[in-house]
């Protein structure tokens, strides 16, 4: 079994900024990619940033330049720094990873249960 856990949300003013995590734990033999994806109300679930196990990187157009995703594998935890916060960031967000748990030779997807941003003055 294979739980993901994120922390760090919460309220903050326009141009502010938040630092998510996502620790994995578990039957875990290995982590490959990781991500974070966001779903505000009424909309679709969307990605924003995913990173590999290597440490490339893929953003959002949305959040490119003000978010920064980056991981510790040797923790199996990932982070989500977010800065100069839009009200249109407010959102769920999820983390996500693919794991290959010891007792399997595939992986495997996995999600966090959400943490609320919002961005209000």
């Amino acid at each position: 079994q294979v739980q993901l856990v994120e922390s760090g949300g919460g309220l903050v003013q326009p141009g502010g900024s938040l630092r998510l995590s996502c620790a994995a734990s578990g039957s875990i033999f290995t982590i490959g990619s990781m991500g974070w994806y966001r779903q505000a109300p009424g909309k679709q679930r969307e990605l924003v940033a995913t990173i590999t196990s290597s440490g490339s990187t893929n953003y959002a157009d949305s959040v490119k330049g003000r978010f920064t995703i980056s991981r510790e594998n040797a923790k199996n935890t990932e982070y989500l720094q977010m800065n100069s916060l839009k009200p249109e960031d407010t959102a769920v967000y999820y983390c996500h990873a693919n794991v290959m748990p010891y007792s399997g030779r595939a992986y495997y997807s996995y999600w966090g249960q959400g943490t609320q941003v919002t961005v209000s003055s």
